[in-house]
């Protein structure tokens, strides 16, 4: 163990624990020792999102506290899917969840430390439930479960109405087995995961109870929303993924760069390793200077690190630099260069026969409504081509001035920029 304080403060003090099982025997327990504790993953997409990160970044604290990790992927769990309020999953194919399973694995292994006295072991729960025999999985676990109480399930209450399958119906059975297996293969004593997950936290702790005589412990992280109350990790095109190929690094980037002030130092406690003075320093220079925005550029260099690594978080900045500050645009990688244009707006314009001219490109990037507007921006000085001045209305922009990937970055005044790909 190391000489930190109980973990359970630090966790409380960054708001990452919404509820949990006897919060008095919960901090002794994870102040006597290393803990061997487990949070699961479900493959219901290709890669995991803002959401999971909340659980992947709670894991790694735990573990940098000298606790164990043990990281669930849901290959049985992910063939059936927890119920949602909005009605039944749609199941995917045994190939796809298999396929799944192994991205977010490879996801998850750079996140936490695989070495070690207290080295992180993956685990997926098909190993134990895909030679389960339906008697056996009926009398050993089923037994165990008072229909009435699953039946008091929030989302189960909610969905009794419009309908619920019996397959969703017996999530719990299947996510509360995990827990059992867990707590006799590895020892485990503590399990956590978002507050939508609470049913299935306290299912796998009573039946850990009921079937061995088990004392273990869970707790829930609250679900991370907006000032509003809505939900974050929905960005244009869908949901904050951790994938490059599903969301560019820029495009994560700016959404933590462009996050509520009201927001920025909650996100900062849930999302960041910064310490405590750090954070609220950032908080305090924050409120007194909110157009530096210092919170919000603090909180999308840690997290993109984190996740993108800090060789991509520097090529982000300089990009962001070039682009609006005017630095030199021809350093930047196209794919960088290309992700950054798309976020601002792009179009396609021909490289060869047919080339438009720079009045034509400013009318079809939306930076200017006519050719005469476009044509007084280029007289008065306000269009810029590469973050060059154009003087000239007739120029051609050709393959001679594309940057790297065939990118043209077009500017009207200071902010209005737009990107042109040159096919």
């Amino acid at each position: 163990m190391s000489t930190h304080a109980n973990v359970l403060d630090d966790l409380e003090w960054r708001g990452l624990v919404a509820t949990s099982t006897d919060r008095d025997a919960l901090h002794e327990h994870l102040g006597t020792g290393s803990v061997r504790y487990y949070v699961g993953f479900d493959p219901t997409a290709p890669s995991l999102h803002m959401g999971n990160l909340v659980q992947i970044l709670t894991a790694r604290r735990l573990q940098e506290a000298g606790h164990t990790p043990y990281l669930l992927v849901g290959g049985a769990t992910g063939l059936i899917g927890d119920p949602r309020d909005s009605g039944e999953r749609t199941l995917n194919s045994a190939d796809t969840v298999k396929e799944w399973v192994e991205r977010l694995r490879a996801q998850l292994e750079r996140f936490l430390d695989f070495e070690g006295p207290n080295a992180a072991t993956m685990v997926n729960n098909h190993d134990w439930t895909a030679s389960l025999s339906t008697i056996d999985f009926l009398r050993d676990i089923g037994k165990h479960f008072p229909v009435n109480r699953m039946l008091a399930r929030e989302t189960v209450k909610r969905r009794l109405d419009s309908g619920i399958s019996f397959t969703e119906f017996s999530y719990v059975l299947l996510q509360s087995m995990d827990y059992l297996n867990l707590y006799r293969d590895h020892g485990i004593t503590l399990q956590f995961g978002g507050s939508d997950q609470w049913g299935n936290l306290t299912g796998g702790v009573e039946l850990v109870r009921r079937a061995d005589g088990g004392h273990v412990h869970a707790f829930s992280t609250p679900l991370i929303t907006k000032a509003d109350g809505t939900k974050y990790g929905k960005s244009e095109g869908g949901a904050l993924w951790l994938d490059p190929d599903m969301l560019s690094p820029y495009a994560f980037y700016q959404f933590w760069l462009n996050v509520e002030d009201a927001k920025v130092g909650e996100l900062l406690r849930v999302f960041t390793f910064l310490g405590r003075d750090e954070i609220e320093a950032l908080e305090a220079e924050s409120a007194e200077k909110p157009y530096l925005r210092l919170g919000q550029k603090a909180l999308a260099a840690h997290v993109t690190t984190l996740v993108h690594g800090a060789d991509e978080t520097a090529r982000i900045e300089a990009a962001s630099a070039a682009l609006f500050g005017g630095g030199d645009l021809s350093a930047l990688p196209g794919t960088t260069l290309g992700a950054a244009l798309r976020e601002a707006g792009a179009v396609t314009a021909p490289a060869g026969e047919g080339r438009l001219g720079i009045v034509d490109l400013l009318v079809a990037s939306g930076l200017a409504k006519s050719k005469g507007e476009a044509r007084r921006t280029v007289g008065e000085g306000g269009a810029y081509l590469n973050n060059e001045r154009v003087t000239d209305p007739e120029l051609v922009p050709g393959p001679e001035h594309a940057l790297d990937g065939g990118w043209l970055v077009l500017r009207r005044g200071k902010k209005n920029l737009a990107g042109v790909e040159l096919v």
